[in-house]
């Protein structure tokens, strides 16, 4: 099966692996954006207006390619928690999220042919109850700095997970179903 260039419009290495594990040959080119000063209604409208600026500013550089971009952010209490700025405010997200249940939105815009695709995937993550000590040696690991809501699920991280609801590669930062469901709908068949 022949496909068009692909070009994933981000930097993060676990975005690579899981695009990856479908055989796919492309080319890793991030968007440089200023991601705080998009501001939107709901976490679903933020994860799409970002990933669809990513997928623009990527497809203006690649207009014959297959533009795929994503964008993740953790909520609770309807409040997005970012990347944290240090380990004080990693250790503040986990404490936060210790025993309850929060949402990871990833937004998913493909771009391809002069068309635009963008579908936003919820999925439920609960943390068990988490004593300050189990707290301290897991911000201690560095893991939860680079990472929307200062955890990875796929890291030590999933040693604080009880149960998930909905699309686990969702929480990893991109549902690979989404993208090929939005890719078929362009006319591009990844699988």
């Amino acid at each position: 099966m022949t496909h068009p260039q692909i070009v994933l419009a981000s930097g993060s290495p676990r975005r690579r692996e899981l695009l990856a594990g479908l055989g796919l040959s492309f080319e890793i080119k991030p968007a440089d954006l200023d991601e705080e000063s998009f501001k939107a209604e709901s976490p679903a409208e933020l994860v799409s207006l970002l990933s669809q600026a990513k997928a623009k500013v990527i497809g203006r550089q690649f207009p014959e390619a297959l533009i795929i971009a994503a964008d993740t952010v953790v909520v609770i209490d309807h409040e997005v928690l970012n990347k944290p700025k240090d380990l004080a405010e990693n250790s503040q997200f986990i404490k936060r999220l210790s025993n309850r249940q929060h949402s990871v939105f990833t937004g998913h815009t493909l771009v391809f042919g002069g068309q635009v695709e963008t579908r936003v995937k919820q999925t439920a993550v609960t943390f068990r109850d988490l004593s300050e000590a189990e707290i301290e040696r897991f911000v201690a690991t560095g893991e939860g700095l680079d990472k929307a809501g200062g955890y990875a699920i796929q890291g030590y991280g999933a040693a604080l997970i009880t149960h998930i609801e909905g699309c686990y590669f969702n929480v990893v930062g991109l549902s690979v179903s989404t993208v090929v469901e939005a890719a078929k709908y362009l006319g591009v068949e990844l699988v």
